[in-house]
């Protein structure tokens, strides 16, 4: 766990390395959403606000080691100087005379962006001589990008063995805490809501998740995989059929240990994925699914979901409970969404879909944590050690 933090470090007059995640939706040069920006504005206000230099540094997309003027963070530089309400030096290269120029116009208090990491395949190799020469750009490096430490590169693993100090930003800081409590030493009852498309996604998770929580709620596609392995009908809903035999033994697991598993008692179905088609609710287990497919809970599954999660005093929710994108099978999304945001407890939503899904529900503001980092927050409740969190002090 990432223990020291940028306010435990003296700033004035130095020049801070900030991993941040600007891996922003980026179209013909429009920013779609800027929530990642956003995310890092207390660590660069507080280091400006020290008297330091702000060196941002992050990747884009994936430019397999090349420029890509379509993946530059050129226009990420404009945002982020309106968003601040003042300017941001832009560096046209992330390492060499490119960026010391920009690092030295900017000055003290100044906020120098970073062109794309990964324009150089030094970058995701980890390359040592990369990291050194990232590191001999600033004084202090500062991770603040949960999105990427569970990726060991150059500037979130490989630059900390070059500096002499390091330490988490805020986003970060806040990510471990909220997600290591969760793990270490809940408030009880603890609940995970688990959905999306694929058990293989979540298995690490399911399986840490055991011996941890007190209830686990599994909606989405992969609850078929699950219901196949009850031996239920499942029509040509989405099923693993290589982790059938799988999802048996974590039934039997979760049996073993006396936790609440809780599967889907009916459902949303239709013959296709697509707006508009006729859906039909049925009880799980009934045949007339035929050769439909699942696409949500049903109203049942979501009330008994709900009835769970407000006994919780720790909800953890990743993965939507069915299609939500489409609002014919958004219901039981949207019935969880506001159950997490009703229920008095520490509610974290672990990224990816979920996000949206709280935001298309409207109670964003009532989640105590919501996490940037989709593929990092799942590694982290697997179980596994993050390379970029591990390294910090």
């Amino acid at each position: 766990m990432a223990t020291r933090s940028v306010r435990d470090l003296p700033l004035a007059g130095r020049k801070v390395f900030i991993r941040v995640d600007f891996n922003v939706p980026l179209k013909s040069g429009t920013i779609k959403d800027d929530t990642r920006i956003r995310a890092s504005l207390p660590t660069i206000t507080y280091v400006i606000g020290q008297g330091a230099t702000a060196i941002l540094a992050s990747h884009l997309g994936r430019p397999k080691g090349k420029p890509n003027p379509e993946m530059s963070l050129r226009p990420v530089a404009a945002r982020l100087g309106e968003l601040l309400g003042r300017p941001v030096t832009f560096a046209e290269d992330c390492v060499g005379e490119a960026a010391e120029h920009a690092i030295a116009e900017a000055g003290p208090n100044g906020v120098v962006l970073l062109e794309n990491l990964r324009f150089h395949p030094e970058e995701e190799k980890n390359d040592a001589e990369f990291a050194k020469a990232l590191a001999a750009l600033a004084d202090v490096y500062v991770n603040d990008a949960f999105g990427s430490a569970h990726r060991a590169h150059a500037s979130t693993e490989g630059i900390v063995r070059h500096v002499k100090e390091a330490a988490a930003g805020f986003l970060m800081a806040n990510e471990v805490a909220y997600l290591g409590k969760a793990l270490e030493s809940p408030d009880r009852p603890f609940v995970a809501i688990l959905g999306g498309a694929k058990v293989s996604d979540k298995l690490e998770v399911i399986q840490n998740l055991l011996g941890k929580v007190d209830a686990l709620l599994i909606g989405g596609a992969m609850a078929y995989t699950f219901l196949k392995a009850q031996g239920k009908p499942v029509g040509k809903s989405l099923v693993e059929e290589e982790l059938v035999d799988e999802a048996r033994t974590i039934l039997a697991d979760a049996a073993g240990k006396g936790l609440t598993f809780e599967l889907p008692s009916d459902h949303v179905v239709a013959e296709r994925l697509e707006a508009g088609v006729p859906a039909e609710t049925l009880d799980v287990g009934d045949a007339a699914i035929g050769d439909r497919m699942g696409l949500d809970i049903g109203p049942k599954t979501a009330a008994r979901y709900a009835a769970v999660i407000a006994d919780a005093k720790t909800v953890v929710w990743n993965g939507p409970m069915g299609v939500f994108e489409i609002d014919a099978f958004a219901s039981g999304t949207m019935a969880v969404a506001k159950a997490v945001a009703d229920v008095d407890a520490t509610t974290i939503i672990g990224g990816g879909d979920s996000i949206a899904a709280v935001a298309k529900a409207g109670v964003s503001d009532r989640i105590s944590h919501i996490s940037t980092g989709g593929g990092a927050s799942l590694e982290f409740l697997g179980g596994r050690t993050l390379p970029g969190v591990a390294v910090l002090p």
